[in-house]
């Protein structure tokens, strides 16, 4: 608590000054995230491809080098071998055999016994098939789909335009920057890292409504005040509560993953990149956006009632708290 009550509640930090080098940084982000995608693509889990997933746990740090020589002389297609969080624990990825779940189950035998008595258990054994895939595929975008157009309904409906706006360009920027951070890394793509990406959008978004109550609470109040200057002033007054959420919330996922296995260690990396990427947003992009578009006092309605406490009728504020 001594150390949370150092922190300083007004720092006055110049975001809007540095407005346009957040919006170059923002762009080539973007940009790089898309093209990322677009040449490299994303590592797309069993879930989403189809395939036979194995888990297996050896008695001793395997030979991958080896193991990949023998797995590719089976003829059965890509194989990826890597080890999972251990030296001893491997997850072996199989493209999907031609025909039904007999070649299936053939292939799993012919792996068995390549891999032979080094292999002290079976932790787990997954089969998907294409059409199963297609459909988790499908049924993910349509998810994303709907999540994401509910969020920017209800910030089209909650707030102006100009803010509606500032905040689906800040929520688009998020999920694309993230569809490239996994992109770029092939961290595997699947059910729970999407479940990671519309995480991050909530998330994200709820930073930035927060942000943006403070900045229509301000330009009720201060009518004169210059429009960079009452942005500032709207961030940096939320500033401590934002980086206190972030800060906290990162802590619990820097412990998910170093702590909960490999398993949903690709869920947390992602959220983890999702809350940074989701603060900045909200502080760098969203706010600055709203000079850009042009926001004007003059679309939000108030009267007196909008007037600091103890300020006299007909009278204007103009300076800081």
């Amino acid at each position: 608590m001594a150390l949370i009550r150092l922190l300083p509640i007004d720092p006055k930090l110049d975001f809007l000054g540095k407005r346009h080098l957040f919006m170059v940084f923002s762009v080539m982000l973007a940009l790089g995230s898309l093209g990322t995608f677009f040449v490299q693509g994303l590592n797309f889990g069993v879930d989403f491809r189809g395939g036979i997933l194995m888990e297996v746990e050896t008695a001793q740090p395997a030979d991958l080098g080896q193991l990949r020589a023998d797995l590719r002389d089976l003829q059965l297609g890509e194989i990826t071998l890597q080890e999972f969080g251990e030296p001893t624990v491997l997850l072996l990825n199989i493209s999907r055999q031609e025909g039904g779940d007999a070649e299936q189950r053939a292939a799993i035998e012919q792996v068995q016994q390549t891999l032979g008595e080094q292999v002290v258990e079976y932790r787990r054994t997954e089969f998907v098939g294409p059409k199963v895939g297609a459909e988790l595929r499908q049924a993910g975008i349509l998810a994303t789909v709907l999540a994401l157009s509910a969020i920017g309904l209800y910030i089209w409906l909650r707030f102006e335009w100009q803010f509606g706006l500032a905040a689906l360009v800040a929520l688009a920027h998020d999920i694309i920057a993230t569809i490239g951070f996994f992109a770029i890394t092939q961290i595997e793509f699947n059910l729970a890292t999407l479940a990671a990406v519309l995480t991050i959008a909530g998330y994200s978004i709820n930073d930035t409504v927060v942000v943006f109550d403070r900045v229509r609470e301000k330009l009720r109040k201060y009518k004169k005040m210059p429009m960079p200057d009452l942005l500032n002033l709207a961030i940096n007054k939320t500033l401590s509560r934002t980086l206190l959420t972030s800060v906290t919330t990162l802590l619990a996922l820097i412990a998910l993953s170093a702590f909960g296995g490999e398993v949903i260690r690709g869920f947390t990396l992602g959220l983890i990149w999702g809350v940074l990427i989701g603060t900045y947003s909200s502080v760098a992009l969203a706010v600055p956006m709203l000079l850009y578009l042009g926001l004007r006092r003059e679309q939000l309605t108030g009267g007196d009632e909008d007037k600091a406490p103890g300020t006299p009728k007909g009278a204007v504020e103009s300076g800081a708290e």
